[in-house]
């Protein structure tokens, strides 16, 4: 019996760590599924530079954007009416900010490592860019610039910013730092991560929105369909154009009028109130990061807008493309103090053609 009793004592203590061991594996395996619970995301207001910005730009955002209907979750880089404008003006100026960096080398530098491009390409693929404004509070990776080096960290821009976005959808450039931007780490969980920064009117962590790129195998984006900030209206605004050639108004988008289930879950929790420090954010992606447009190296079947090639037809725009190549208009602005500017790059059409494999 005193044998007996001692096996199954023996089983018992035996299975105490087996128990422990276990529920360690599930626990994290929880954390896995749930994302970077241990994230701190920076909340940055319409108007608000930021931390560490490259430089200062007035009159890039609004604060009269009427929100999209369709938020949160992850979305395509060319859906209609993700992104909005006013039609024929731009608030953000690429010339200027090409020529921010060319005169301040250590920060072309930085800004250069971070889109994994040279430091010589930075004109060009500036104008490349197309600016637009967030209709919806969107998660990015924020590149801001601290003693000669970039820095990085997860952060939520306000709808209404203004960004530029590249030929895939992705915003790469804040608007009023020139912060580069990038896509944020996958692994970050809006719903478990804690937030700082002030918050704003609607905020909430379900309304969070990824943008993820477009499909590369289509080709670059050719049109993009936008809406004005008080959604009465779409219009058509070729990329790597900054107003001039905008499109005729046209209807709205139907995701602005019919609810459309969200292409990934987003959680509904708010987060209006959440205690939270800046903690560093994802790493400097390199040349090729999936979103990052990289001169030189577009998909086959891509065609570079050029100032000689007409405006495409606006009849009946597709979502994102278009039929023909736009041209690259850059008037419009009504940024205070915007005057003529001379050309700092070589324009698209100008550029080498891609390499077709």
């Amino acid at each position: 019996m005193l044998q007996i009793r001692s096996t199954i004592a023996r089983s018992w203590v035996g299975a105490v760590p087996l128990a422990g061991a276990v529920a360690a594996l599930v626990a994290a395996g929880a954390l896995t599924g749930c994302g970077d619970a241990g994230a701190t995301i920076t909340r940055l207001t319409v108007g608000s530079p930021g931390p560490d910005p490259y430089t200062l730009a007035s009159g890039t955002d609004r604060v009269d954007v009427k929100a999209r209907p369709q938020a949160g979750g992850t979305k395509e880089g060319d859906a209609p009416g993700l992104y909005g404008g006013t039609r024929q003006a731009s608030t953000c100026d690429r010339e200027k900010l090409a020529a921010f960096l060319r005169a301040h080398p250590d920060k072309a530098r930085a800004w250069a490592r971070v889109q994994g491009i040279p430091v010589g390409d930075i004109p060009r693929y500036v104008s490349r860019q197309t600016p637009v404004l967030l209709r919806t509070d969107t998660l990015v990776t924020n590149h801001g610039y601290r003693d000669g080096e970039a820095t990085s960290d997860p952060a939520v821009l306000q709808a209404g910013m203004g960004v530029l976005v590249n030929g895939y959808g992705v915003p790469t450039v804040k608007c009023n730092c020139g912060n580069p931007l990038t896509p944020p780490d996958k692994k970050i969980s809006t719903r478990n991560a804690s937030y700082s920064g002030r918050s704003w009117p609607g905020f909430e962590k379900g309304n969070v929105t990824r943008i993820r790129p477009r499909d590369s195998q289509k080709g670059t984006i050719v049109t993009f369909v936008l809406v004005d900030p008080e959604a009465t209206m779409g219009f058509a605004r070729p990329r790597a154009t900054e107003g001039a050639s905008d499109g005729p108004p046209t209807a709205l988008p139907r995701t602005e009028t019919e609810v459309v289930a969200s292409d990934s879950p987003a959680p509904s929790d708010s987060g209006l109130e959440t205690p939270g420090t800046e903690s560093p954010g994802t790493q400097s992606p390199g040349p090729g990061t999936p979103g990052l447009e990289t001169p030189g190296t577009e998909p086959p079947g891509t065609q570079s807008p050029g100032p000689e090639t007409p405006a495409p037809a606006l009849s009946s725009p597709s979502p994102g493309v278009a039929t023909q190549d736009p041209g690259t208009g850059a008037g419009g602005k009504d940024a205070p103090g915007d005057g003529a500017h001379g050309p700092v790059s070589l324009p698209p059409s100008k550029e080498p053609a891609p390499a077709i494999s």
